[in-house]
Order: structure tokens, then sequence, then C-alpha cells
């Protein structure tokens, strides 16, 4: 077989990579729809299944199901926390947080494939991860509302450390825990 051949084999998506593209899709969808209102940005376990979904399928299929997951948004298709959906909400305050996410999936996806699933990188991936989507939403954040950096991280960020820190844990030990017993 030639090398053209093969490396076009390579780079070709399988139907199960389709499939487990897909679920994590849903899976984010799922997440953020449960969401707990506290101010501007709702607590939603996004972040759970962002990091959750990198960490699994790697940077290219991780970022596929996020972005699969903002286009169903953005069509309409009421994904997004709240159960809204729309290309309003995407231009909205939050929307910065949620086009964060395919970064969030890039920077997490790297790392677990190229140093795979062990802890330290991968929690390391996924707190810069959630940095990263923290700077693009909050910089959206201010444009659309234009308030200051301090109210913003006030209301954007500060709320949000804590949880956001038991998702990365919880997504490090599901990623770990699930690399046993399904092979991606």
């Amino acid at each position: 077989m030639s090398t053209d051949v093969q490396n076009s084999k390579k780079s070709r998506f399988s139907v199960r990579d389709m499939v487990f593209t897909a679920m994590f899709a849903a899976l984010i969808a799922v997440c953020s729809i449960l969401s707990i209102p506290i101010g501007e940005v709702p607590v939603t376990l996004q972040t759970f299944a962002v990091c959750l979904a990198a960490a699994m399928l790697g940077w290219k299929r991780g970022m596929l199901s996020v972005l699969i997951y903002i286009l169903l948004g953005a069509v309409g298709v009421p994904v997004f926390a709240g159960m809204k959906g729309g290309f309003g909400v995407l231009a909205g305050p939050t929307g910065g947080y949620i086009v964060g996410f395919l970064l969030t999936a890039l920077i997490i996806g790297l790392v677990a494939d190229k140093l795979g699933r062990r802890l330290l990188p991968l929690a390391l991936a996924m707190i810069l991860g959630v940095l990263a989507c923290y700077v693009v939403g909050t910089a959206w954040f201010m444009i659309v509302t234009k308030m200051h950096l301090g109210e913003s991280l006030m209301l954007c960020v500060v709320p949000f450390l804590i949880p956001d820190g038991v998702k990365i844990a919880a997504a490090l030990l599901l990623a770990n825990r699930l690399e046993k017993v399904v092979k991606l």
C-alpha cells in the first residue's frame, strides 16, 4: 500500500470515531442543560463534559464533538445552558465561554494524544484548558457588557473556580477509569 493511501486512511474518521464523537457531543449537550443560574453565567456540567471528551477522544475528535455541540446550538437546538439555543446565545455575554470550549478541548486533547491519560499531565492540561476558556469567555463578556476586568472576573470567574476544580477532578478520575475499560 502506498504512503499516500496509508496517510489517507489514517486521516479519515471511522464509523466508531463518528459514534464516539457524536456521543460526547450529546454528553456536552446534556451536561449543559443541567444548570444552576447564579448570575450572568450559570453553573453547568459543560466543563466536566468538555474535559472528559478531550481526554478520552484526543484533540481532533474532542474538538469535533465540541464543534458539533456549538453548531447544534447555533442553529437553534436548545443545547445551551437553560435549554437555550440560537446564534443569539453565542453572540451574547456568555458566548465566549462556549466558543472557548474549543480551545479547552484542543489543549487537553493535545496532551492526551501526546502523553496519554497520566493524571498529572492531564490535570495540568485541564487546568490550562479551563483557564484558556476563562480568558476567551471573560474577554468576550467584557466586550458585550462593557464591564471592566475586575467586575467581569468577580461575576464570571471567581464563583466558578471551586466548582470547575471539582469538575476537573471528576473528569480526571472518570477518564482514568474509562481508559481501562473503553479503548477509544
